[in-house]
C-alpha cells in the first residue's frame, strides 16, 4: 500500500513540476525604502524598473501593465494616497498622471494583503508603452508636508 502511494505521488510530481518551471511573463520591479521620519512632500522617488547592468534586457514594453505598490503600517492616518506618477513612454515623451491608491474601505479596514502592523497594496495604473530603462518618478500629493506610515513604495511593469 505504501509503495502504491509512493508511485502515485511520484507520478503527480513528474506531471506538475515541469509546468511550474515553465517560463512565464517577465516583469520588472523596483522598491525604495522611505525615511522613517516620513515622506516629505517635495521628495520625488525615482525608480528604474529594469536593472540596466544586466545584458539582454528589454528596453521598451508595449502594452504592459504599470503597477504602483505601497507597503504601509497601521500608523498611516488616511484611507487613500494620492500620487503623481511620471514615466517615459516608448516614443520618448514624458507622461504624467495622478493616481488615487485606496488603502482602506469606508469602515477603516485595510484593503491590502498582510497582517499585524504591515500591509501591501498594489494597483494597476494603466496599460502602457513604457521605456523601462528610464526612471519612473513618484511623488505624494497629499495635503500634508510629511507623510508618515508609508514604509516602502515601488513600481512594477508586467509584460
Amino acid at each position: 500500500m505504501i509503495r502504491i502511494v509512493f508511485y502515485i505521488s511520484m507520478l503527480i510530481l513528474t506531471v506538475v513540476l515541469p509546468g511550474a518551471c515553465a517560463p512565464g511573463e517577465r516583469d520588472y520591479s523596483r522598491w525604495r525604502n522611505l525615511p522613517s521620519e516620513g515622506w516629505m512632500y517635495a521628495d520625488t522617488v525615482s525608480l528604474v524598473p529594469v536593472d540596466t547592468a544586466l545584458v539582454g534586457n528589454d528596453s521598451v514594453v508595449t502594452g504592459g501593465g504599470l503597477n504602483v505598490a505601497l507597503r504601509h503600517s497601521n500608523d498611516y492616518p488616511f484611507s487613500n494616497l494620492w500620487l503623481e506618477l511620471t514615466y517615459i513612454d516608448a516614443n520618448g515623451g514624458a507622461v504624467r498622471d495622478t493616481v488615487n491608491v485606496r488603502l482602506a474601505d469606508v469602515y477603516g479596514r485595510w484593503l491590502g494583503i498582510g497582517f499585524g502592523a504591515e500591509y501591501q497594496q498594489e494597483v494597476l495604473v494603466s496599460r502602457v508603452n513604457i521605456d523601462i530603462t528610464k526612471p519612473v518618478r513618484l511623488r505624494h500629493i497629499m495635503r500634508v508636508d510629511t507623510l508618515r506610515g508609508i514604509d516602502q513604495v515601488g513600481v512594477s511593469v508586467i509584460r
